[in-house]
């Protein structure tokens, strides 16, 4: 059996887009085996995944002396390592580890003196999506590493591994004929241009008034972030879900829902490779525009100002206008548009 060790050792939006890299190797070296080296916030992703046999915490490894760091990573027995996200630590210790091929890209100074095979490639200024850069560090491989995004998608792909809580699944159950289970992650935790409480605020009012109900998730400081606004529209909520989540429960509830509304950040990402409707939000800027950070997956989509770049907000990040500028009647018409999905649980 042949061993891929993948290194992603970044946010959870970025794993999930890695996961096509994992599932080419699935699908072109049968029987291989893949392990996921990243963080532990990106555990439960990893173990969602089922082209990714085992997860190699980051974390954990970089607590041990270094001797046996590098005798951890040489027990995962890899014959190659596929450096998605350049860290300079993993680049050593794959070498030092002995493990045969090593592919990192040609930009990083730590891969010319640690990896064996470079790829030639430059993510800020690509046309290419994301997941279509990182497939291109199957090149050294001799593996097919040009798809198109209709061919990555259905290796963006997910499965939840715990049950939704019972009350929290008894709620969902509650959704009547015609009716969305909807939910809003408004927060991003910085990775992303916000479209602002304000929108998302006319956004659940419309969905009330339109019989859908409304779930909102987020972290436990995003929610005490959000407590006015919480507060404020308490009565168009079905449920406050910040904060109560662990990220596979996080997980099953999203497969458990119709769909989510989001900025460009990692449950987006999640409800898209779950296979449910997911919606993001983006501005037109260079790097940060769908063409490069688009959900991908049988029900993902966007939403863009139509303008050519909204270079006038690089000086001022936080008052984007251009993302703003999208119209919360306009993510309503889009939501309206779905079909109610069944309502998955373990």
């Amino acid at each position: 059996m042949r061993t891929f060790l993948v290194s992603r050792t970044d946010a959870i939006g970025d794993v999930v887009l890695t996961l096509p890299v994992c599932g080419q190797l699935k699908r072109q070296v049968p029987g291989c085996r893949v392990v996921l080296l990243g963080r532990t916030y990106t555990q439960a992703v990893a173990e969602s995944c089922p082209w990714v046999d085992e997860f190699l915490n980051f974390d954990d490894l970089i607590q041990l002396p270094e001797a046996e760091q590098v005798a951890t990573v040489r027990q995962v027995g890899a014959a190659a390592v596929i450096h998605v996200f350049p860290n300079k630590l993993v680049a050593r210790l794959a070498q030092k580890a002995g493990i045969p091929v090593r592919v990192g890209t040609r930009n990083r100074w730590i891969h010319w003196l640690t990896c064996n095979r470079l790829v030639a490639l430059s993510r800020r200024e690509s046309p290419l999506h994301e997941a279509q850069l990182n497939l291109h560090l199957l090149q050294p491989l001799g593996l097919p590493s040009q798809l198109t995004l209709a061919e990555i998608a259905p290796l963006v792909r997910l499965e939840p591994r715990v049950a939704v809580p019972a009350a929290l699944l008894k709620l969902l159950q509650q959704r009547q004929s015609g009716q969305l289970n909807v939910i809003l992650h408004p927060r991003s935790r910085g990775s992303a241009r916000e479209w602002g409480l304000d929108h998302f605020g006319t956004l659940a009012r419309l969905l009330h008034q339109a019989g859908h109900r409304v779930f909102v998730t987020g972290t436990a400081a995003e929610g005490e972030e959000l407590g006015p606004w919480l507060r404020e529209h308490q009565a168009v909520l079905t449920a406050e879900l910040t904060g109560q989540l662990s990220l596979p429960q996080l997980l099953a509830c999203i497969a458990a829902a119709d769909g989510l509304v989001a900025n460009s950040t990692g449950p987006l990402h999640l409800a898209a490779a779950l296979g449910r409707h997911a919606l993001g939000l983006y501005p037109p800027m260079r790097p940060t525009h769908p063409g490069r950070w688009a959900p991908l997956g049988l029900h993902a989509e966007y939403l863009v100002f139509d303008r050519p770049d909204c270079s006038d907000c690089r000086r001022q990040p936080a008052s984007c206008t251009c993302i703003k500028a999208i119209e919360p009647v306009a993510v309503f018409h889009r939501i309206e548009q779905w079909q109610p999905l069944p309502i998955a649980s373990l």
